[in-house]
């Protein structure tokens, strides 16, 4: 349930919820975007279109992107790290985040996948982070990561994305809508 608040940014995610049950106590802990109600997840666009700004054209233009890359199968089978500031989970492929990040960028070229902060996008999901939001501290992060890899591979469908909005405040991000991916005919 998102507050009455309104929402100040929009993100594009992609749902892992077969991580949930291994991610979600450490990500409470030590990912502010998990006390925010944002599900674990793979971002394919943040930030995004002003909530104020998305309207039926908008959303018709995500969904025709995001409906251009096929549904697909991956599995989260190691651990990672940004520095020793965030702990992450490397999805296997990961070319078909990368393919959606690039779906919507194509779509919407005012939007830069993470405001153009870095060079090159790579897929991740979260379990923690330490820095500017002070989270947790590297070693919650080493105790996570030890706890995380031995329940680890996690294997995920992925079918749909969704677009999300909220603010920083708890539990403010809820689902604006969900769009399927394309889906594959054998």
């Amino acid at each position: 349930m998102h507050q009455s608040r309104d929402p100040t940014e929009t993100a594009v995610i992609v749902p892992i919820g077969a991580a949930e049950d291994v991610v979600a106590d450490h990500r409470r802990a030590l990912d502010a975007a998990a006390t925010w109600g944002v599900p674990a997840h793979v971002t394919v666009m943040y930030p995004f279109v002003h909530p104020t700004a998305v309207d039926a054209a908008v959303l018709g233009r995500l969904g025709a992107a995001l409906s251009s890359v096929p549904a697909f199968e991956c599995s989260f089978a190691r651990c990672q790290w940004f520095g020793e500031a965030v702990l992450w989970l490397a999805p296997d492929p990961e070319q078909p985040f990368r393919d959606l990040t690039a779906a919507v960028w194509q779509a919407f070229p005012e939007y830069a996948p993470y405001g153009g902060a870095f060079d090159g996008v790579v897929p991740h999901l979260t379990v923690g982070e330490v820095g500017e939001r002070r989270r947790g501290s590297v070693q919650q992060l080493r105790t996570a990561e030890a706890e995380v890899s031995v329940q680890l591979p996690i294997r995920a469908g992925v079918d749909h994305a969704l677009l999300i909005a909220g603010t920083h405040a708890a539990d403010s991000w809820y689902t604006i809508r969900e769009f399927p991916l394309r889906p594959v005919v054998d």
